[in-house]
């Protein structure tokens, strides 16, 4: 008895997710049809046209845009951005420095500085105990 091997495949929101571009700015063929595991690995290392212009370009998804401006996707939300955003139109957002924009930066930092200060005390508890 010999074992057959299928394809794994995943939803083109799921590959978008991964790729990092926004579903409804793909093409029409990605979007519609189920995308295998080895398609995903060949977008991923070699990426057509499309694909290198989505991730310059945008628009892009808000974990990216949330990314891009250095704040959280929750933080993104109470700035009121609830829509897919161009770099330009990200980069507009960094030059004008809104105050949501400025609190939620700092918020952002607040957050990285808590969780390292949480890292340090467990490795150092860790070092005690051993």
């Amino acid at each position: 008895m010999t074992s057959h091997k299928t394809a794994q495949t995943m939803k083109p929101a799921t590959a978008a997710k991964k790729l990092g571009v926004y579903l409804q700015a793909t093409p029409a063929e990605f979007q519609e049809g189920a995308v295998s595991r080895t398609e995903l690995n060949a977008l991923q290392t070699d990426p057509p046209a499309w694909l290198v212009e989505l991730r310059r370009t945008g628009p892009h998804p808000r974990p990216v845009i949330a990314a891009k401006l250095g704040i959280s996707i929750a933080g993104l939300a109470r700035g009121g951005v609830t829509d897919a955003l161009t770099t330009e139109q990200v980069d507009a957002l960094k030059d004008e420095m809104p105050e949501w924009l400025k609190k939620e930066r700092a918020t952002q930092a607040e957050v990285r500085k808590e969780a390292a200060r949480i890292k340090e005390r467990n490795a150092e508890r860790a070092a005690r105990s051993n």
